[in-house]
């Protein structure tokens, strides 16, 4: 109850909370008198009349009104409505993120760390729904989700166009009121306007009236239902491949485990449809194919097991995709060929199996023994997967892995048909304790040590990779074939990345204006970016964890960079590393220092009189060709000129209106048809370095902000909506681009935007998620409105 203690002293908060706690005891005696005691239920059932109510009835309403603040780990007090588990689970009074413990929290994941609601409640959670007699009034009185619907009726949001700081906390960090059923009147007295959907309007009449019939009828929920023959057999057949016993076979699956295990994997041959699939996930269980999947709770996936024997099995997800963590990953015949010929058809000998000691927290030591070509093209084909994954991947508030990239910026990958690629004859073998990741050090870090084992390993590794490039290039050139061109088919050869704040997006594509850096990713880079910020990084970390994995993090994204400006004149690769890190620290220009980059000859590429990192992009993107995806680029949309014109404007335009921007806008433009599409307007910052964890304004560059425009919806937590009609964009890209001051963008918002408080929030909100659906089936979820702007 925070914002509330905040208005009183000392003396009268303690008074306060010995009445709180006098008054919350007298209350759930009292409730227990009129209800009888709480006691968990057998909710979920098979399918009947009141189930039916509520696929059909109550959970398009949660899904569209709900779900898009309670889905995430940051979902206010866990509580997550995304699944008929999550909402029998309920909600806790504390938080995944607390970015201060000094020690490891025991993990909260749902479908993960407790079979059963009865575990949750062992674990401190209480519920959303009653859990005493089964009477309509008690349904109702003991439902905590009714009385918040009731609140928000009794108290709408008041009319002010920009809801009140003193009444509406919209921090990320803030603290969020968790109540119970019993004392819910107490925080309905001190937060009148705390009612949901929070700090947006209310549920219709209809709506309301819906969810309170749902639980004054018992609030039952649909037990996961069987699988259909085709998915069944599709999951035995690939249990069957996860759970050969040789050694080869099982030191595969850990692979396919230790890689996969994020992934929302579909069978598109059994569902070809995107919008009517089920998902699985890839998961350690104690009971083997053909029995119910009991889960290994590891906190990574890294761990030991705890048993010799477990068996790799895939689980079902029944949730509502979100956006925020929706990978998706297809299973067919064509993706087991592939296996096939990676892992199987390659003559190696798997002598013994890594066991799970802390060594073995080292990817290239535990797999040494599959050939690296075959770990790297396992990676390369579905690039975008991994990249997205330490962006989507087990955080939803990412600062520890997006405060350490820039705002835009292109990805390409070292082509493995090149012998250029350090990865080959024993390299990594020789250089795996030099690759070791701060991931070793568990979940309860120690001391950190970036500036001094770390710093040290990094440089020795970036030191022996130059020296082994160096005999390579004697012989032959530094050139264009360094790029892998995706076989001129596969749109992962070229991404591109953008930051908001602690959330980033990734999509297939060279998209924008030419950015300030790019990446050239290795396969020693690669792996290491999916074991630092997915398999090693523990969400539940202390404090130190997550800072050693931000601040290694400082030196994939160095290298990364350092790949890509080997491509370059020997002249101009100083002046361009030092601009990108301009007023550094002194520790960090020391590091930077060490890394020579004259030590690699001249690049066999012509450049002439251009700027030499312009004409690389073009180059590039070039040699990919037909491989580089037009999906989301702006300029190759097939868009009228009358609305494509008016949008490469915005997107041409830098300094202050770029800078007045919040990050992620929506726009939906409805055409003169009645036909609407969506873009997304990025404001891209800009930064003399991003190399600090605390002085990130002080870094910040505003006259050198950038916009990118795409055509189609990137980013999962939106921070506002534009509405506009294809006769107004003209007039919106005028005021836009025309913006110099804050009472500007104000004036953008008034005429253009929707904000929280806009009556039609809802309806605009609909309309935005069924065109995502239809423009990109393919990766659309519900979008997060937890970082929504209110201004």
């Amino acid at each position: 109850m925070a914002l509330f203690f905040r208005r009183v002293n000392r003396i009268t908060l303690f008074a306060l909370c010995l009445a709180l706690t006098a008054c919350a005891a007298y209350t759930y005696h009292e409730f227990n008198r009129q209800y009888g005691e709480p006691e968990t239920k057998d909710r979920l059932v098979e399918s009947n009349p009141k189930v039916d109510f509520f696929e059909q009835e109550v959970k398009p309403i949660l899904d569209s009104r709900c779900v898009v603040c309670h889905a995430c780990y940051d979902a206010p007090c866990q509580l997550k409505l995304s699944s008929a588990q999550g909402i029998d689970r309920g909600l806790v009074d504390y938080p995944v993120y607390r970015g201060k413990r000094l020690t490891a929290s025991d993990p909260t994941r749902l479908f993960v760390d407790e079979p059963d609601t009865d575990g949750w409640r062992q674990r401190g959670f209480y519920p959303v729904v009653n859990e005493r007699r089964d009477q309509p009034e008690a349904n109702l009185e003991g439902s905590l989700l009714a009385k918040v619907l009731d609140l928000k009726a009794r108290h709408p949001l008041p009319g002010d166009k920009i809801l009140s700081e003193d009444h509406f906390d919209f921090a990320l960090n803030r603290e969020n009121q968790c109540p119970k059923v019993e004392t819910f009147d107490y925080y309905a007295k001190a937060y009148p306007e705390a009612g949901m959907p929070y700090g947006l309007p209310g549920l219709d009449e209809q709506q309301t009236a819906t969810i309170k019939q749902w639980v004054a009828d018992g609030a039952w929920l649909p037990e996961t239902k069987p699988l259909s023959t085709g998915l069944q057999a599709a999951v035995e057949k690939w249990e069957a491949l996860l759970n050969q016993t040789d050694n080869k076979s099982r030191l595969f699956a850990r692979y396919f485990y230790e890689h996969l295990f994020l992934a929302n994997l579909f069978f598109d041959q059994v569902e070809p449809q995107p919008d009517n699939r089920s998902y699985f996930k890839v998961v350690r269980s104690k009971t083997p194919p053909g029995q119910a999947i009991d889960v290994i709770a590891t906190r990574i996936p890294s761990d030991h097991p705890g048993t010799t024997e477990f068996y790799y099995r895939l689980q079902y997800q029944p949730v509502e995709l979100v956006s925020k963590t929706h990978l998706p990953y297809a299973l067919n015949d064509k993706r087991e060929q592939w296996i096939t010929e990676l892992f199987f058809t390659p003559q190696y000998q798997v002598n013994s199996l890594p066991g799970y000691q802390q060594e073995n927290f080292n990817p290239f030591v535990t797999f040494e023994q599959i050939p690296a070509r075959s770990r790297y093209r396992f990676l390369l084909e579905e690039a975008h997967f991994y990249i997205a994954g330490f962006i989507k991947g087990p955080v939803c508030r990412g600062q520890v892995a997006v405060d350490v990239i820039n705002d835009h910026f292109w990805v390409f990958f070292v082509n493995p048909d090149t012998n250029a690629a350090p990865m080959l004859d024993g390299f990594l073998e020789q250089q795996a304790s030099n690759l070791r990741l701060p991931g070793e050090q568990g979940s309860n870090g120690g001391l950190l040590s970036y500036w001094t084992t770390y710093s040290e390993l990094h440089l020795k590794y970036q030191k022996a990779k130059s020296q082994k490039l160096q005999q390579f290039f004697t012989e032959q050139p530094i050139d264009m074939n360094l790029v892998w061109d995706g076989n001129q088919i596969n749109q992962n050869a070229a991404l591109t990345v953008f930051r908001n704040f602690d959330d980033a997006a990734v999509r297939k594509g060279i998209i924008g204006n030419p950015p300030k850096t790019a990446w050239l990713i290795d396969y020693p880079l690669l792996e290491r970016i999916h074991y630092l910020l997915t398999v090693d990084f523990d969400v539940y970390g202390n404090l130190t964890h997550q800072l050693n994995t931000r601040l290694y993090m400082d030196f994939l994204r160095i290298e990364g960079e350092l790949n890509f400006l080997t491509l370059l004149p020997v002249a101009q690769r100083t002046a361009v590393r030092d601009y990108w890190y301009r007023e550094s620290s002194d520790r960090l220009h020391k590091h930077l220092l060490s890394y020579s980059l004259a030590e690699l000859p001249e690049p066999a590429i012509e450049y002439g009189d251009e700027d030499p990192k312009q004409a690389l992009y073009q180059r590039i993107q070039d040699r990919i060709g037909p491989a580089v995806s037009q999906r989301y680029n702006l300029a190759s949309a097939e868009v009228a000129d009358g609305i494509k014109q008016p949008l490469l404007r915005v997107q041409n335009t830098k300094g202050a209106p770029a800078a007045l921007l919040s990050e992620t806008s929506i726009l939906m433009v409805e055409q003169s048809n009645g036909a609407k599409q969506l873009f997304s307007v990025l404001a891209n910052r800009a930064h003399l370095n991003i190399t600090s964890l605390f002085d990130e304004k002080d870094n910040r560059m505003p006259s050198e902000d950038t916009i990118t425009v795409t055509h189609g919806l990137v980013g999962d937590y939106p921070n506002v909506i534009f509405s506009v009609t294809e006769q107004q964009l003209s007039a919106f890209a005028d005021d836009l681009v025309a913006m110099e001051k804050d009472s500007d963008y104000t004036q953008l918002v008034d005429k253009y935007g929707v904000r929280r408080t806009n009556a039609d929030f809802w309806q605009v909100s609909d309309d935005l998620h069924n065109q995502y659906h239809r423009q990109q089936p393919d990766i659309a979820g519900w979008l997060d409105y937890n970082r929504y702007d209110n201004k």
